[in-house]
């Protein structure tokens, strides 16, 4: 820079920036290279407009900014049109997206993008019996997405290579990236200062289209961390502890951004843990400032050049002196405590000290029967480690664990360096079964034996979410989330009522000791071994590939495009259900054994909202056909209503659609006939979800409007014609004895999602726009 401003020896200085403008974004694709110097303009023009300082995550974001000099930027009020970096899908949401792709007529994708085979293969047996079972049962869906990949210019990586997320943290993820990937977890990319959002599968199609993508301006919710973690307390334990002050829904429509002295003290993949799980409170995403502690994992993943580059920008990969926050939390990281969330939802936070004491007044099973830790949330080197140093203490003692214990190793990467350690034999010494590197129990993907459906029990995982039947389908299993050394310790006790921090355990030999607190490496002392090569490379030229999807598919199912608006008012529609309490997408769209249908929708759908209660009746699967006055099914009487040509709503509470990014919970009621959901609330994710497949999310202007729809009620939407941004619409409600009344209802739709909503879905609009430009 000085060789720059003072005009000396340039011939030398410009070929050293462009080397520097030519670093790879990952090693994988040589040619797609990383362009700080366009983020830099963008932030440059839009602190100029905006006269004050930014926080890392508004740098970030404005930096992606499609028109950074006229976008209007409000915090948590106007949309935002991105150019995000790449695309990241997991195989179940991965069908859908390229299935829309494909329908969209694009040759090819217009960003770097990448499918990872991670969720489909079930834990049973162990690693690689259940690695060879999931080839066996899914060939037809890897076919379809390896060939889709090797067409459209989308990396595969094969079942076996790991979670997605632990893929994009080792090979993709870099400090001021932006990444849309599809899946909820997304954000874990955060540990490495990249801007990563979980979205549903058409928005991603957007993204590899070359369409500017569509994001409401993010609030900035400040976590200051001061102070330094030690003992058995863990990065894990900060999000547990922030999702305790925010509950499940206080970080929606914001970025939670940590800063402050306290995060020097986290390893990156400990900040990415605390992303990972920012999920849970519902932010849009969550991100740390590029520190010396990403710049260690960048060398130790191979990817030295990247740090050398962020360090010469590093001034825009930290947040401005002097940045305002929406909202400021400040936690001691030196008095923070051990924490253990649950159960049925991951909000509901206790210290460890606490839990055995809580679990006994509240009724909930103090025995535990099984324990679990790694999966997408805590599966780094450093995560193995803690976990084996307690597991190793355990041994010399004579003892092994009294509940069942499993590992899942996060990636290939992972796997291979656990068992050249030595970490994952001391994990099977102390009883542990190491499964395969995937999602498995974490997801439903469990084919738990040891316990009856209907049974309590209890779970402890290090695992990111625990609502109600999610791990193994069981609604009695008490599921808690702590951080992994927790888990090991737990598991050994085999009881909610032990606390290694004071508590002695006996060995085998009849004398008390106590667990010491673990310690270990956060990085591998040699290089990571790399395990086996499982990267598919797209070829060059695509166009010559051939994609199959059998007509009499069970598992696939090519798309139909959604009905057009007609341009009348949504008039008599009957209410399919009225949801009583929390409403996740597990409940919309429930996972587990259902996930092998993720890439055909009408078979899919025969799971819509069966896990949702019904307020008329308190049953789950059970609603009224209003026209038939019989209690079925609820898909049963989605699919009756659609038959006889009627449209219908669904009315839900707080919140609703919080969870995974799980775009079938939109298609589906689309699908099936629906047209309104109207709730006091909606999950981010959801909300456009719905909005992308030509649904109307609404909310009620006053809350306390839920209570006067009744599920015999008909709905009647009035004032589509002038369908407008930040106009409310009109609710007629009529009563089965002939009276009716209004409520209005709220939206935020903007004009172009108002475009979605006439088309049909966005991607319809999306060949009506091609059409007009051809």
């Amino acid at each position: 820079q000085h060789a720059l401003n003072s005009g000396i020896r340039r011939y030398h200085v410009a070929p050293v920036l462009c080397q520097r403008a030519k670093v790879a974004m990952s090693h994988f694709e040589p040619n797609e290279h990383i362009n700080y110097e366009k983020l830099e303009k963008n932030i440059n023009i839009v602190r100029k407009r905006l006269d004050r300082p930014l926080t890392l995550s508004e740098k970030i974001v404005y930096g992606h900014l499609d028109d950074p000099a006229k976008q209007e930027i409000e915090r948590g009020k106007t949309y935002l049109r991105l150019r995000p970096d790449r695309v990241a899908m997991q195989d179940a949401t991965a069908q859908m997206a390229m299935l829309q792709f494909i329908s969209s007529g694009l040759p090819k994708v217009a960003v770097p993008s990448t499918i990872h085979c991670d969720h489909l293969i079930e834990a049973q047996s162990g690693g690689e019996k259940d690695l060879r079972r999931a080839k066996d049962i899914n060939q037809e869906v890897y076919n379809f997405l390896a060939t889709a990949g090797a067409k459209y210019g989308v990396g595969f990586w094969k079942p076996g290579s790991g979670i997605i997320h632990q893929i994009i943290l080792e090979n993709y993820s870099y400090p001021g990236v932006m990444l849309i990937g599809t899946d909820s977890h997304t954000p874990n990319g955060g540990g490495l200062g990249g801007i990563c959002i979980g979205v549903g599968g058409a928005d991603a199609v957007d993204v590899m289209a070359g369409i500017p993508w569509e994001l409401k301006c993010p609030k900035v919710i400040g976590v200051k961390l001061t102070g330094k973690l030690s003992g058995w307390s863990s990065p894990k334990d900060v999000i547990l502890k922030v999702a305790g002050i925010l509950t499940v829904k206080g970080g929606t429509g914001a970025i939670i951004e940590y800063h402050g002295p306290g995060v020097d003290s986290i390893s990156c993949t400990g900040m990415a843990t605390i992303c990972n799980m920012g999920a849970e409170i519902g932010a849009t995403t969550s991100i740390f400032p590029y520190n010396a502690r990403m710049k260690k994992y960048l060398g130790k993943t191979g990817r030295a050049d990247i740090a050398a580059l962020a360090d010469e920008f590093q001034q825009h990969l930290v947040p401005d002196a002097g940045c305002q926050y929406d909202q400021v939390i400040e936690i001691n990281l030196s008095e923070l405590k051990p924490h253990i969330n649950g159960p049925f939802t991951p909000d509901l936070a206790h210290p460890v000290s606490d839990i055995g004491a809580v679990a006994e007044k509240e009724g909930w099973p103090v025995d535990i029967r099984v324990g679990l830790i790694g999966s997408c949330t805590n599966s780094s080197y450093e995560d193995m480690g803690r976990s084996a140093a307690v597991a190793k203490q355990a041994l010399a003692h004579g003892l092994k664990c009294k509940s069942k214990f499993t590992i899942t190793p996060g990636s290939e990467q992972i796997r291979a360096t656990i068992e050249r350690d030595g970490y994952a034999q001391i994990l099977r010494d102390v009883g542990g079964l190491v499964l395969a590197n995937a999602c498995g129990p974490c997801i439903g993907q469990w084919d738990r034996k040891d316990i009856k459906k209907g049974e309590k029990n209890t779970i402890v995982t290090s695992y990111n979410r625990n609502f109600t039947g999610r791990n193994d389908a069981n609604p009695e299993t008490h599921a808690f989330v702590t951080s992994p050394e927790i888990v090991t310790a737990l598991s050994i006790a085999g009881t909610l009522k032990f606390n290694p921090e004071t508590d002695y355990l006996t060995g085998a030999d009849g004398k008390k000791f106590k667990l010491e607190a673990p310690d270990a490496d956060e990085l591998p002392k040699l290089e990571f071994d790399p395990g086996q090569d499982t990267y598919q490379y797209p070829p060059k030229d695509g166009s010559g590939q051939h994609v199959d999807v059998s007509p009499t598919s069970q598992r696939l199912q090519l798309l139909e495009p959604f009905d057009k608006w007609d341009g009348k008012d949504l008039e008599d529609m009957l209410i399919l259900i009225k949801v009583k309490g929390k409403c996740t997408t597990d409940h919309i769209s429930a996972a587990g054994p259902w996930l092998k249908f993720r890439g055909h929708l009408d078979n899919i759908s025969n799971n819509l909202l069966i896990g949702a209660i019904n307020i008329e009746n308190g049953k789950a699967n059970s609603v009224r056909n209003a026209l038939t006055q019989e209690f079925g099914p609820v898909p049963d009487t989605a699919r009756y209503y659609k038959k006889m040509g009627v449209k219908w709503a669904v009315i839900g509470d707080e919140n609703y659609g919080e969870g995974s990014s799980r775009e079938h919970a939109a298609l589906e009621p689309r699908h099936l006939g629906g047209r309104v959901i109207i709730t006091k609330s909606f999950a981010r994710i959801h909300e456009t979800n719905l909005k992308k497949q030509g649904l109307l999310p609404l909310t009620f202007a006053d809350p306390a409007d839920y209570n006067k729809i009744h599920p015999v009620d008909k709905l009647s939407i009035v004032g589509l014609a002038d369908f407008a941004p930040g106009k409310p619409l009109k609710c007629i409600i009529k009563h089965p004895n002939g009276s009716q009344e209004t409520i209005m209802l709220n939206h935020t739709f903007n004009e172009s999602q108002i475009e979605w909503f006439q088309a049909g879905s966005a991607l319809n609009r999306m060949k009506e726009l091609q059409q007009k430009s051809s």
